[in-house]
């Protein structure tokens, strides 16, 4: 015996047959033809009976299963068929629940370019007054009233159903060749605008068949076509709930947790939009991939159709027209915010976010101000412009490094020092000219750039060459671009030799002390570090090179040294060291706060350097190399007296081999103290 007998005549009807048998409940699915039983997956709970079925006939069946509960999923435009099974659960006193497909909201604005007539019988009597080609989307079931049309085979273009039954019917009626289109719906706006564009069509016959039907699609496409759509209206509907409601319904009764998968209701619960919730507000941070709908994810379109508003930059909102939703051209979350105060009314947003969520998106300040504001936000990823741009490259995109330059500080020069392939994002003043000049400076000149402009629209431009080829070219103000350097190292150099370093006469801290200093400071990648006294910079450089993700700042008072840093720098492409020319702690003052400080040279301040350093930043980490006495004598003072704890002193004396004829002798090196502190953040 059955549980539930489901009138399967749709897309929702069919789904809740497969959602509901997969939940252990014993399900029969009616269907009228072979067709329709081919759309439902039979299985252990669920089984299909196929064929029209007169009320008695239906009658009969509901007694010998028992009288089973009834979900009338059948087509809007089946009134018929709907009372039939109405007036059979009356007579077999089975429990009747009428599931009704929502009309789309989509077409409200569009509708008023309709034709809306009563019946097929109309809508042939309409056209007849009128010339042009027609795209006829209504079905095989009623296409024998376009047969009364004194042109209509020459006129008439009839998309059906691809069945056997059905092709055999409409050729019967004279619809043959391209005048008859086998497919099985629904159809997205493209497709029915290319259709109405291949067969010439003025006009445009179709029902109110609902979101799961296509009807926005259909509107959109023949207002984009320039065709005019005849609408044949919907027959008065009995009563009955949403499918939403019957969803939640079905769910208490036989205390289910999933729901349908595939169906919309499904999709937006997902997501987190409550259609028949407790109001509260949502905010959707989609991404929307490269922008063209076909670069969306389902989920993602799913959101901005069932969306009360859309927000986001105006090169976002350009594919998401059609659905006719408010939009907010902003990328400011104050001003979306504003908005959205002056509009209570909107309590399911979403912000179109370009590519990926995840990928150097706004989607981290969005959820911070929405959040605030007491919006819940979620985030729905999108295809990446790494991803598509490697693939349209046919390389993986495990292996590349990704950063961006596009409105944000990053050492790129660093990433393409260390990594085969580097990916970046363009925009703005940092666009490709200049990637190319920074590249040229650092003697990158051997990297091959792919530029990627317009990626995933009809105008894409995928450009590849070295920096000197092009520097002048002309490019999209934002683009993407992949970056390969056949010379990379692969590795963090450390213990740099003293001999690769330009010194002229600028004192230079040798390799085995800045080895060790730089070892004690336990940099991270991202460190913020301080070089006071830098000297040639080749603490800066060692410093730079582990530190790629972060930021060196090299305060020196000689200018002769000043240039020495700069050329050391662009030599081992160590781009995130900013020279200050100027006496510390002053030169320091306007500095953003350090982690790390390495103090090779103090020009008599160091009480007030370290003073300064533990105010910018109590936990500071701190080295210190002192080689004279008055030196080491000061600097033991003032760890004793200032906040600082794990202080920590060693004494290195080095002796390197020297040759002298043909013998080796070792020549020793001045001792060197390196002090190591931490701010103490427990004062």
């Amino acid at each position: 015996m059955k549980q539930i007998i489901i009138f399967a005549g749709t897309t929702e009807g069919r789904l809740l047959s497969e959602w509901l048998s997969g939940e252990g409940l014993e399900v029969l699915a009616c269907v009228a033809t072979e067709y329709g039983s081919l759309l439902v997956r039979e299985g252990e709970h669920l089984h299909i009976h196929q064929g029209r079925l007169p009320r008695e006939e239906m009658a009969q069946l509901l007694k010998a299963e028992n009288c089973p509960l009834v979900l009338d999923a059948t087509h809007p435009y089946a009134a018929e068929v709907s009372h039939n099974i109405r007036a059979a659960c009356e007579e077999a006193g089975c429990e009747y629940l009428r599931l009704i497909r929502p009309e789309d909201a989509r077409g409200e604005e569009t509708r008023e370019d309709c034709i809306t007539v009563g019946s097929v019988k109309e809508a042939v009597a309409c056209l007849e007054k009128t010339t042009g080609r027609i795209l006829v989307t209504t079905g095989s079931k009623e296409l024998h009233h376009f047969t009364s049309l004194s042109d209509y085979q020459e006129r008439v273009y009839a998309r059906v159903l691809a069945s056997a039954e059905v092709v055999e019917h409409c050729q019967g009626l004279g619809f043959r060749g391209q005048h008859l289109i086998c497919m099985q719906g629904p159809f997205s706006r493209e497709m029915n605008t290319a259709m109405l564009r291949q067969f010439k069509a003025s006009w445009l016959v179709t029902k109110e068949s609902g979101k799961e039907g296509g009807f926005g699609e259909k509107l959109a496409a023949a207002r984009e076509a320039g065709a005019k759509a005849v609408l044949i209206g919907r027959p008065a509907e009995q009563e009955g709930i949403s499918v939403e409601e019957g969803i939640e319904l079905l769910r208490k009764r036989f205390s289910l947790t999933s729901y349908p998968e595939n169906e919309s209701h499904k999709k937006i619960e997902t997501a987190g939009i409550v259609i028949n919730g407790d109001g509260e507000r949502r905010a959707f941070l989609v991404g929307i991939g490269m922008g063209p709908q076909a670069n969306m994810t389902i989920e993602a379109w799913t959101v901005f159709e069932k969306s009360d508003c859309i927000l986001g930059a105006g090169r976002m909102l350009e594919n998401l027209s059609i659905l006719q939703k408010p939009v907010l051209d902003a990328y400011d979350p104050d001003k979306m915010l504003t908005y959205l105060r002056e509009h209570p009314e909107y309590r399911n947003i979403a912000v179109a976010l370009s590519g990926d969520v995840g990928f150097y998106s706004n989607g981290k300040r969005l959820i911070t101000a929405f959040e605030k504001e007491g919006i819940g936000a979620e985030l729905l990823p999108g295809i990446s412009s790494v991803s598509y741009l490697c693939s349209k490259l046919r390389i993986a995109w495990e292996d590349v490094k990704l950063v961006s330059i596009h409105g944000r500080k990053t050492n790129l020069i660093g990433a393409v020092r260390e990594h085969f392939r580097t990916f970046t994002l363009l925009g703005g003043k940092d666009n490709v000219q200049a990637l190319c000049e920074e590249l040229l400076r650092y003697g990158l000149e051997h990297a091959v750039i792919y530029v990627g402009e317009r990626l995933g629209y009809s105008e894409e431009r995928i450009t590849k060459g070295r920096p000197g080829e092009l520097q002048q070219g002309s490019f999209d103000g934002l683009c993407a671009a992949l970056i390969e350097n056949p010379d990379y190292e692969g590795r963090i150099p450390s213990c740099i030799p003293d001999e690769a370093f330009i010194r002229g006469k600028a004192p230079m801290t040798k390799s085995e002390i800045r080895c060790l200093s730089v070892a004690k400071l336990g940099l991270r990648r991202d460190s913020l570090i301080y070089d006071i006294g830098a000297g040639t910079g080749s603490v800066s450089v060692e410093m730079a090179l582990q530190a790629s993700e972060g930021m060196v700042w090299a305060i020196e008072k000689e200018k002769e040294s000043v240039r020495l840093i700069e050329e050391n720098a662009r030599r081992f492409r160590a781009s995130n060291i900013e020279v200050i020319e100027g006496i510390a702690p002053e030169a320091l003052r306007e500095l953003p706060a350090p982690t790390h400080a390495f103090i090779g040279g103090s020009s008599g301040n160091l009480r007030e350097i370290l003073e300064l350093l533990l105010k910018k930043n109590p936990g500071i980490r701190v080295i210190i190399n002192a080689v004279t006495l008055e030196t080491i004598g000061e600097t033991v003072q003032c760890l004793k007296e200032l906040p600082f704890s794990q202080v920590e002193t060693v004494q290195v004396q080095l002796s390197k081999a020297k040759t002298l004829g043909r013998y080796q002798l070792m020549m020793g090196q001045n001792p060197v103290y390196i002090f190591t502190a931490q701010g103490n953040t427990q004062g």
